[in-house]
């Protein structure tokens, strides 16, 4: 069984501060779970998984999603968090895995980077 979603669901989700998240595999791009509420394409995956192997370009260019141009407010090795009119979009990466997470304007983020970081600390143990 597959314990991805459930992950999602209680790490992530039954915060009310994440609307929607995926995790998606590094090295493929295969995309393992995503929350009822998120629908990513292959494509759309890929991007993510790539924007890791591009952080400056990312940082500078921001980054295309749903049709938005989210503006990069942070990016690391790990962590490349996006805002566009007061929604966000994060993106986190441990060896194995991307998360993608959203939030959106009534949510607040901090909490979003906080449960999201805390996910990908989880990610990173089982990693190892």
């Amino acid at each position: 069984m597959n314990p991805f979603p459930q992950l999602l669901e209680n790490c992530l989700i039954d915060t009310k501060h994440v609307e929607c998240a995926a995790i998606i595999v590094a090295k493929s791009g295969d995309i393992t779970a995503a929350s009822k509420n998120f629908t990513l394409s292959s494509e759309q995956a890929k991007v993510f998984v790539d924007a890791f192997k591009h952080v400056n370009i990312t940082r500078q260019r921001g980054l295309g999603y749903k049709g938005k141009l989210y503006t990069c407010v942070r990016a690391d090795r790990h962590s490349i968090y996006f805002k566009c009119e007061g929604s966000g979009l994060m993106v986190v990466r441990t060896a194995l895995f991307v998360i993608v997470a959203t939030y959106s304007k009534d949510m607040y983020p901090s909490i979003c980077v906080e449960a999201v970081e805390k996910l990908a600390e989880y990610l990173r143990e089982k990693d190892k």
